[in-house]
């Protein structure tokens, strides 16, 4: 990657995020399942089993960040406090039993958006976008989700949903500027931007599917 190549734009990084993923953003947000989540209408069974499909996801982000600890993109956005599988660990335990191992298993979209995370590591301006659309949703939106399951479910302290709590972080507004500051420093050539905008959208794709996955384990009624 040559970091000395100048950008074809002056527009920061994660406004340009932001604007190319903004179509495949609110697909995800109005999907079917994600209205009926916010809405209390999906089961304890089929909240219980998106919780599981995290797991999957954020274990294949989680092992090639790892393993892109030391590279000079990637690092600067890193943070041990988003580290979201121990959470997701604890949550499993709590809603499908100490076997929960045994299980769950990764539907065809989440098995395959997790392999795709994990060729990342070839090259880390695709892997930026997968945590940045992840973990930035997860402190945006991710943040009314957790409040909606806290009221459908009567969950509470952590069990079942100490994914969605980032008490670490401190500041979520604070933290989100700051990472959106790391982000627009990159010293990305324009070739590995574009490369970084297509991969948002993939993985918004990706979420989306993976939804469409978890829907149709329900009733058409619940998620039409």
């Amino acid at each position: 990657m040559n970091a000395g190549s100048p950008r074809a734009s002056s527009v920061s990084l994660s406004r340009r995020l932001r604007d190319a993923t903004s179509d495949e953003h609110d697909s995800a947000e109005q999907h079917g399942f994600t209205r009926a989540l916010l809405e209390g209408r999906v089961p304890l069974s089929g909240y219980a089993e998106m919780v599981a499909q995290h797991y999957f996801v954020y274990a294949a982000l989680e092992e090639t960040a790892a393993e892109l600890a030391d590279d000079p993109i990637v690092g600067t956005l890193l943070s041990p406090a988003l580290d979201r599988v121990p959470a997701l660990e604890r949550d499993l335990e709590a809603l499908h039993g100490p076997g929960w191992r045994g299980r769950v298993t990764p539907g065809p979209t989440t098995a395959a958006y997790a392999d795709h995370i994990r060729r990342t590591a070839a090259r880390p301006s695709g892997y930026v976008a997968h945590h940045y659309t992840r973990y930035l949703g997860d402190l945006s939106g991710g943040q009314f989700i957790g409040r909606a399951v806290q009221r459908a479910y009567g969950l509470r302290d952590g069990h079942g949903v100490g994914f969605y709590d980032f008490g670490e972080l401190g500041s979520l507004p604070r933290f989100k500027k700051g990472y959106r500051a790391r982000l627009d420093a990159l010293p990305l050539p324009e070739a590995e931007i574009r490369h970084t905008l297509d991969e948002a959208r993939l993985s918004y794709r990706f979420s989306t599917g993976l939804l469409a996955d978890l829907g149709r384990g329900l009733p058409p009624e619940l998620v039409a």
